[in-house]
Parts: structure tokens; sequence; C-alpha cells
């Protein structure tokens, strides 16, 4: 803010007024950002290097997704170089599953399934019409209720396999609760057979 300032401090007062001049001349480059890169445009066109900027969203949700709640994945610290590098593999192992799990089961969850390139890359982004669709009536296409990622995995938590004992025996069985058709068709989504 000083800087759009003019200040006027003395002894016995103290004055400011705005500098309407400097004021305009930043507001005329307000939602302007400019992208410098070492890449050749023969390479890299403008459009493909704001296409590649607008993908750091994703690097950065990546990281949010290993520290925050989605894992549970919290700081251990390590004093071996192993184990700091086992740590650092088996948070990457466990987004590279989330991610996959992502794409699989995009059709049950609220995420758009073919998101539409923008033929500017500087446009906002659109969602298509089918995920405006999913959001509004918070349903699928084949009408199954629209789950968040954490909602659906707390769904499939629900699907419960125990070994039971037979008292005063040496005898023992397993069993597997049945699973939801939601269910079903999460595991059906990844290729797995429904637990049985």
């Amino acid at each position: 803010m000083k800087k759009h300032l003019e200040l006027t401090i003395a002894d016995d007062r103290f004055a400011y007024r705005r500098n309407e001049a400097q004021i305009a001349e930043e507001a005329a480059l307000d939602g302007f950002y400019v992208l410098r890169t070492n890449v050749p445009a023969a390479e890299l066109s403008a459009p493909e290097v704001v296409r590649s900027y607008k993908a750091l969203a994703h690097a950065e949700r990546a990281f949010r997704t290993l520290k925050g709640p989605e894992l549970e994945l919290r700081p251990i610290h390590h004093r071996l170089e192993r184990r700091v590098r086992a740590h650092a593999f088996l948070c990457l192992l466990s987004y590279y599953l989330e991610w996959h799990l992502r794409q699989a089961w995009a059709q049950l969850l609220f995420d758009d399934e073919r998101p539409p390139l923008a033929q500017d890359p500087v446009a906002k982004a659109q969602r298509s019409p089918a995920a405006k669709r999913k959001a509004s009536r918070q349903r699928t296409a084949t009408g199954e209720v629209c789950h968040s990622f954490p909602s659906l995995l707390g769904e499939l938590a629900l699907v419960v396999r125990s070994r039971n004992r037979v008292p005063k025996s040496d005898a023992s069985f397993d069993t597997t609760t049945d699973p939801t058709p939601l269910q079903a068709r999460a595991f059906e989504l990844v290729g797995l057979k429904t637990p049985a």
C-alpha cells in the first residue's frame, strides 16, 4: 500500500495523498502475468508453456495429498539415509496408487471424467457438461450417489473379512461381508473380483 501513497510528515502535521498515476499504471497490469522459459519455442510453444505452468497445480495437489489427511502420512524423523529413502518411496508409491484409483473410480466420484482441453490455455478452465450434471444431481450417469475420494474409501472400508474360530476345537473359517452394489462396482472398476 505504501507505494500508492505520498506521505508528508512534519513535526506538527501528517498528511497523505493517493498517487493516482501509479495506481492507474498498476491497475492496467492487473490480471496479467509473464512466464519465461529457457526451452526453445520449437520445442514448447507459448500455449504449451502456459499449460505446463498450470500443470504445476497437479504437483502441488500431490504434495498436499502426501502430507494431508487423504493418505494420512505424517513426517517421520529418520536418522539413517536408507530409512529416509524408504519413507519417501512409500509416500510416492501411496500417491501413485491414489492417482490410479482416482482415474479408475472417476465415474463414481465428483471428478470430471473427460475434462475438455481449452483451445486458449489462459482461458478459465471449464468443467464438461457431464461433470456439471454430476455435481448438480449428486448422481453418476448410471444413477449411483456421487462420492468424494475419502467418502468412497470410507464405503469400501465397510467390507470386512474376519476369521471365526469354533469354540473348543481347532476349526476356523473366514467370512466376508457381502458388498453393496457401490462396493462391487468400485472393485470391478479396479479389476478386482468382489471379495468372497
